[in-house]
């Protein structure tokens, strides 16, 4: 049966202590907006280009129409119960004890892993700056760094969100307004390239746009921070609601945006995409001085702030399921409103898979990628399904809470749902995702059974 006993409300501690309330509305409002500009639109979308070509635009469209429905649908729930465990939470309160572990725990490996790898991804920019440094030294510097932002209080971390966001979202604005200028022939020195470089709109046919699509997926990630971090702020509804309400706008400017301002300006078969990113390329093709070096610098603070948000939300989850008693007690130990043991974990964890990407590159490292590939998609899942049976649950219990209400409820669910279906088909297709797809889904498996487990156990009790 779900539980009914799911904790919403900052936990209290022997010590007296809860999470802190440290973040302010407008860390909340800039996190909500930079958090949509992440590590993976900057680095990941080239391999998208190159392989959909301009059609890109609809993937990337396609794509985002479903992350605006999982974003709506978590919004409703989290304006209704704000919680630190966000969707881990809403699992175990709808489906449950043994849903929230699998969710929570998933999701926790998944930004633990991340964190490395964006660790990897900006000490390589460093290191390229700085030439016989090695990546491994800058890695350690930043998590240190991090590290210890997330350890002190919670507002540090909103303070380096606050300003990390404001850097990309004023980056991306004025590449967006740059190549709209270059576009239409008003940007000094460059001629509007017309719909020169868009006349081969697929040129891998189908296959190459499935591709695209499975990219542009998984550059969305990152989003469902905002409901983390809400939980921790001055008012949590207030925070969720603004958050889900400008999603829709944010997505399709940033991300859809861009896509079109890259592909209209720069040939999708450029090397130059892939090699140094669609942006730096974009900007080097206008020719505007050391624009695209300065561009450079973006992605390393796009890197370092998905570092810290991932340390920061991966560590709230641990001490969420921890609260809810789905794991080991010493991860919910608060110190001054911080989880500290959990942050630390959190930290070792992400550079142990630094470290395994250069001693067992090609097994482990491999294995450890694989296994994460297609969580965002399960997590996606349990949103979905806690949302169609929690949003009768709240009409019926407490219908003031439905500040946030999803779209045509439940029929866009519904098609959220055969959405994400189709992606997992569309991964089954091909041989890379292919194995992401089985990987996930046994890891997914084995900690439903764990979880199971472990609500049976504590149900005997």
């Amino acid at each position: 049966m779900p539980s009914s006993t799911t904790t919403e409300t900052p936990p209290q501690q022997e010590d007296g202590h809860s999470l802190s309330h440290g973040l302010k509305q407008r860390h909340l409002s800039m996190i909500a907006l930079g958090g949509v500009i992440g590590a993976g639109l900057f680095v990941g979308s080239g391999a998208g280009i190159a392989a959909a070509g301009p059609s890109i635009v609809i993937a990337y469209t396609l794509s985002g129409l479903l992350v605006m429905l999982v974003m709506r649908m978590l919004g409703e729930m989290s304006a209704a119960y704000p919680s630190s465990g966000s969707f881990s939470a809403h699992a175990e309160r709808a489906i449950g004890p043994w849903a929230g572990f699998a969710a929570g725990w998933s999701f926790w490996i998944l930004l633990c892993t991340a964190v490395g790898l964006e660790g990897i991804g900006a000490a390589h920019i460093v290191s390229g700056w700085v030439p016989g440094t090695p990546e491994w030294l800058w890695v350690a510097l930043f998590m240190v760094v991090f590290c210890g932002t997330n350890l002190a209080a919670v507002k540090n971390f909103g303070e380096f969100e606050f300003w990390f966001a404001a850097l990309k979202v004023g980056a991306i604005s004025l590449f967006l307004i740059l190549g709209v200028l270059a576009i239409t022939g008003v940007l000094p020195g460059t001629d509007a390239p017309g719909t020169a470089n868009l006349n081969h709109f697929l040129p891998h046919g189908g296959n190459g746009l499935i591709i695209g699509l499975l990219a542009s997926v998984f550059a969305y990630g990152g989003l469902e921070t905002v409901t983390i971090a809400a939980a921790e702020s001055e008012n949590p509804v207030k925070g969720v609601a603004s958050a889900v309400r400008t999603a829709m706008w944010r997505i399709a400017l940033f991300y859809i945006g861009s896509m079109a301002v890259v592909v209209t300006l720069v040939p999708w078969h450029s090397q130059d995409v892939v090699t140094n990113g669609p942006y730096v390329a974009t900007l080097d093709h206008l020719g505007i001085p050391g624009a695209g070096g300065v561009m450079k610098v973006v992605v390393l603070a796009a890197l370092l702030s998905a570092m810290n948000a991932n340390i920061y939300g991966s560590s709230r989850i641990a001490f969420s399921l921890v609260e809810r008693g789905q794991g080991p007690k010493a991860l919910a130990k608060l110190s001054g409103g911080v989880p500290r043991i959990a942050v630390l974990t959190s930290c070792v964890l992400g550079f142990v898979c630094v470290l395994l990407s250069y001693w067992r590159p090609d097994d482990v490292f491999k294995w450890l990628l694989n296994m994460i590939g297609a969580v965002i998609l399960v997590v996606w899942i349990f949103i979905a399904v806690s949302q169609l049976l929690l949003r009768r649950r709240i009409e019926r219990e407490a219908p003031e809470k439905l500040v946030v209400r999803m779209w045509a409820f439940p029929w866009l669910t519904w098609v959220a749902l055969a959405g994400m279906a189709t992606i997992f088909a569309l991964m089954a297709r091909e041989a890379d995702t292919r194995v992401q797809l089985y990987s996930t889904g046994g890891m997914t498996l084995v900690l439903a059974a764990a979880g199971y487990l472990w609500q049976r156990v504590r149900a005997r009790r």
